[in-house]
């Protein structure tokens, strides 16, 4: 596997985390990306953005802003079982209400790495 199809995933919450809650989510989000056909964390970019400011329906209540960016899964097989697993992840680890964790998905068609452009249509 080349790393061009490094998925990446950033978190944004307005929580504290702690060093041991942050390698406990990197561990749990490694595992979680291999929902995704063809992704595992060998190759997985992750990202902790702490004490973000979040209001949430108004108020500053715990909450996360998952962003999950994907190169080539325009078919998003396996995205609702990884969807259901990152939730529990952050509800597990950081005690955020599920329904205060949202997660957004890109899929991207062109990815810069080492220096190289690549575009989907040339890999696929």
């Amino acid at each position: 596997m080349e790393a061009r199809l490094i998925p990446f995933i950033i978190s944004k919450v307005n929580v504290s985390i702690s060093d041991e809650q942050e390698l406990q989510l990197k561990k749990l989000l490694g595992r979680a990306i291999e929902l995704i056909p063809g992704k595992n964390e060998n190759y997985l970019m992750a990202g902790f953005e702490q004490n973000y400011h979040f209001y949430l329906r108004g108020e500053n209540q715990p909450c996360a802003f998952i962003e999950v960016s994907i190169f080539g899964t325009e078919d998003h097989v396996g995205y609702d079982k990884f969807t259901a697993a990152v939730t529990k992840i952050f509800n597990d680890v950081l005690q955020i209400p599920a329904q205060n964790i949202y997660l957004k998905f890109e899929d991207i068609t062109a990815w810069g790495v080492n220096g190289n452009f690549i575009d989907r249509n040339d890999y696929l």
